[in-house]
């Protein structure tokens, strides 16, 4: 009896350690059901998601992109990584495709375990991928968006660009007052977003400027033959065609505006202007094209120097552009938000990132306001000038 107590007591005592161990050892499960609720600061590399087209009609402004956030994260590794931690980067091609950014955005978040995405370049694919970042409570920052509608998704949304909002009334202003083009003609593309939104804010920097819109056209992205338009556009005399679009459509009208015999007039646009096949294509004809941007590697401060020094070493020469400088800063302001927090966990840095207040950014100044809106100073006006962009007027922006 008292040999098969003792072996019963042996028993009990090994089930009790065998407990303690396991509690110790975080065996329990009760302390969430998402592993994005858990600080994994002590753990592996530290997960960073990239969304955007890799090939498509708009890839060079996800493969510059990409160009900026590796650019971030080898310089964070070499200097030890986020807290203590490697960064990786995951890398998925969604083509400017919503619903291919649609299963990008769940994959990374459930099976790749990212606690934050840098990206989509684009206004409507980060409209789509926000609202599921924001559902699973993972971080997600544009390094492009510029429309409306964004950030007003949720807590877990941001991004770092120039807002259309601040920059197409800088550019209006310059456009109506400084040069004296009053009379404009504009053109939508019906089938973006960006263009669709970036127009109605035109319409009202144009009124307010003083100017008139005396002729309204509409595209769609992906058609190329825009005769119909122009010789509409060119009826109406205006001083100036304002295209809210992105770059191949707006070679291919600038190239009809030319054949069509308006030598004169010139392109306004937004940075959706801003890929090298609206020279390629465009060639002589895009000469003169004005378009808005947060970065340009001229003039550079000193924190923007350094990256563009570092960046033509990496990449044989090749200069920057807004969308590789916003990648990098997007990058870089998880990062300094994780450490802020001295933690991985999004529930967390997300509170951190909102708190970013003249943040010295390779593409400028960055503040992030109450609303999670970005504020960014200066506006940079670019122009076309022998088949590149280059700087035509720093425009500074305050709060309101």
């Amino acid at each position: 009896m008292f040999l098969k107590r003792s072996k019963a007591m042996a028993v009990v005592s090994i089930v009790l350690v065998a407990l303690f161990v396991l509690s110790g050892c975080g065996g329990s499960t009760s302390t969430g059901t998402s592993t994005q609720t858990a600080d994994n600061t002590k753990k592996g590399p530290i997960k960073i998601g990239f969304l955007g087209a890799k090939t498509g009609n708009v890839a060079i402004y996800g493969l510059n992109t990409i160009k900026g956030l590796e650019m971030a994260k080898d310089e964070l590794n070499k200097n030890g990584g986020i807290l203590g931690q490697q960064v990786e980067l995951v890398e998925d091609d969604d083509a400017g495709a919503k619903d291919q950014a649609i299963n990008i955005t769940n994959k990374q978040i459930t099976q790749d375990k990212v606690v934050a995405i840098v990206g989509d370049p684009t206004t409507g694919i980060t409209r789509v991928a926000g609202q599921i970042a924001n559902s699973k409570n993972t971080v997600i920052i544009s390094a492009g968006s510029t429309g409306p509608n964004v950030v007003e998704i949720g807590p877990y949304v941001f991004r770092d660009t120039l807002l259309d909002s601040v920059a197409a009334p800088a550019t209006m202003k310059y456009v109506i007052q400084e040069k004296g083009w009053k009379n404009v003609a504009l053109i939508t593309s019906k089938n973006n977003d960006y263009s669709v939104g970036l127009s109605k804010i035109f319409t009202d920097a144009i009124k307010a400027n003083g100017g008139s819109i005396v002729k309204e056209e509409f595209i769609q992205d992906g058609d190329t033959d825009f005769s119909g338009q122009v010789t509409q556009i060119k009826a109406a005399k205006p001083d100036v065609i304002v295209f809210s679009g992105y770059y191949t459509e707006a070679a291919l009208i600038m190239k009809k505006v030319r054949e069509v015999g308006m030598k004169d007039i010139t392109m306004v646009g937004g940075d959706g202007l801003q890929g090298d096949d609206l020279m390629k294509i465009g060639k002589d004809s895009v000469e003169g094209v004005i378009s808005y941007a947060g970065f340009s590697p001229e003039q550079p401060t000193p924190t923007t120097a350094k990256f563009i020094d570092a960046y033509k070493a990496k990449y044989n020469g090749e200069l920057p552009d807004l969308f590789s400088a916003q990648g990098y800063d997007a990058l870089m302001l998880l990062a300094n938000a994780m450490k802020q927090a001295n933690s991985t966990d999004p529930t967390k840095f997300k509170d951190t990132l909102a708190q970013t207040k003249n943040y010295d950014g390779v593409s400028g100044t960055i503040t992030f306001q109450a609303n999670h809106e970005p504020l960014k100073s200066p506006v940079y006006l670019l122009q076309v000038n022998g088949g590149k962009f280059t700087l035509l007027k720093k425009v500074p922006v305050q709060a309101q």
